[in-house]
């Protein structure tokens, strides 16, 4: 029994050695694997799809294409299956490349790249086939809004595969619409935009683009313009005066209004009063003569049309007539130089100018200045009348400055001498009390 168990202990050790053996041979001289590969393939219905499988350090082993049905397509560069539509593009050691033409739905699915090794090799190619949607066709609740209204609009793009996408433009501003989407039997896909948004006379003629997004397709797009219709927009114009209103002038006036559509109806009104009844409209202009104050207020003009009404107001106030002021003048003298002879002399002869006319035109501030002037010039002349009067009083008082009467000589004029003078003179001394002396 000794003898068997170490028997059996030696054999159990060389198979051990010769194992270790094997295990070293194999570290030092590696085997190179070979690896298949393949691409997915996406491809649009009616367009042209290629299957590529290629082979990494080949040893000359097999290579063939099945399809979904697992059925051989090509094994190396023969066809077995009876497709025209499958080509053989390209067959080498390393490659196997099979172009599929007129690709339609029915193609769709996993192809199988097979090597004949021990044990085989699968790679997998996934076509997928892209169908794009029909025309998208854009609706709208209504063919004209009214400003202010919220409208609705639909855009549906129909047998597609996968879904599209649906955006929205405004012209240049991008919305948010909300999208639906329905598979038909077929495995086709149909996807319906809805979009909501309140229109303003702004939208008027401004396109809405639905926009389609989709791999098989670009630029895919629908529109449809905005029809607005808005209210009046009303304007009051005046034709005159340009300035400030006056009593005695005329007043002419023009409403300009526009809508969508046009206005059917524009009236003059007179806030919380009547019109004059000299006043005379025609169609949209308001003429009144004659202006005076009573006619002052708010004067109205309202246009409708079918969606609404808007009016425009203006206000008149009528200012006092403008009178024609003559303007105080001065006369400016001209010195000549002359030479004088015997009988002939040559004076100065003033010149004046003539009154200047204000300008019926002018305003409060013109007005303003021509009664400073007319005040100035008063106050000259009321002045001047002043100096004149105090001239002719000093001349006459100096002319009858210290007159005196006496009666001092009174009878001497017969006397010898001037003692006798003296004595028989009437206002002599000896009668020096009963003189007077009168004074003005």
């Amino acid at each position: 029994m000794a003898n068997a168990a170490n028997g059996s202990l030696a054999a159990l050790l060389f198979l051990l050695t010769i194992a270790a053996a094997v295990l070293k041979g194999a570290a030092q001289y590696p085997v190179q694997s070979q690896n298949l590969v393949t691409d997915n393939v996406s491809v649009v219905e009616g367009e042209t799809a290629t299957i590529s499988c290629r082979v990494k350090n080949n040893d000359d082993s097999v290579i063939q294409l099945l399809n979904p049905n697992r059925q051989t397509i090509y094994f190396k560069d023969v066809r077995p299956l009876k497709d025209a539509r499958f080509q053989l593009v390209n067959f080498s050691d390393n490659e196997l490349r099979v172009a599929l033409s007129n690709v339609s739905l029915s193609d769709e699915g996993r192809y199988v790249c097979q090597l004949y090794t021990d044990p085989p090799q699968e790679a997998y190619a996934d076509i997928t086939v892209l169908i794009p949607p029909g025309n998208p066709i854009i609706e709208s609740r209504e063919d004209i809004v009214s400003e202010g209204n919220e409208t609705e609009m639909t855009c549906t793009a129909m047998g597609s595969k996968p879904a599209a996408t649906i955006r929205w433009m405004k012209g240049d501003k991008e919305l948010q619409g909300k999208s639906k989407v329905e598979v038909t039997y077929d495995r086709m896909y149909t996807v319906t935009s809805l979009l909501r948004f309140t229109v303003t006379k702004e939208d008027d003629g401004v396109p809405v683009v639905c926009i389609v997004d989709h791999p098989a397709v670009k630029d895919f797009q629908a529109q449809k313009y905005l029809e607005v219709q808005y209210k009046p927009e009303v304007k009051i114009v005046v034709g005159f005066p340009q300035g400030l209103t006056r009593e005695g002038e005329n007043l002419e006036l023009t409403c300009k209004a526009k809508g969508k559509p046009q206005p059917q109806q524009v009236n003059w009104v007179k806030v919380d009063d009547d019109v004059p009844s000299h006043a005379v409209i025609t169609g949209t202009d308001l003429l009144i003569e004659n202006l005076n104050k009573s006619y002052n207020g708010t004067y109205r003009c309202v246009a409708s049309n079918s969606v609404g009404e808007s009016y425009d107001d203006y206000i008149l106030y009528v200012y006092d007539a403008l009178t024609t002021t003559p303007i105080p003048t001065t006369a400016t003298t001209t010195m000549y130089t002359t030479t004088s002879l015997p009988g002939i002399t040559q004076d100065a002869a003033p010149s004046t100018e003539p009154a200047a006319h204000v300008d019926s035109r002018a305003g409060a501030g013109a007005q303003r200045a021509v009664d400073h002037a007319v005040i100035g010039g008063v106050v000259a002349v009321v002045v001047f009348a002043m100096l004149c009067l105090l001239i002719i009083l000093g001349r006459y008082f100096a002319r009858h400055k210290g007159t005196y009467f006496t009666h001092e000589a009174k009878g001497a004029d017969d006397a010898a001498d001037a003692d006798t003078a003296i004595i028989n003179a009437e206002g002599g001394h000896n009668n020096s009390d009963e003189k007077k002396e009168y004074y003005i």
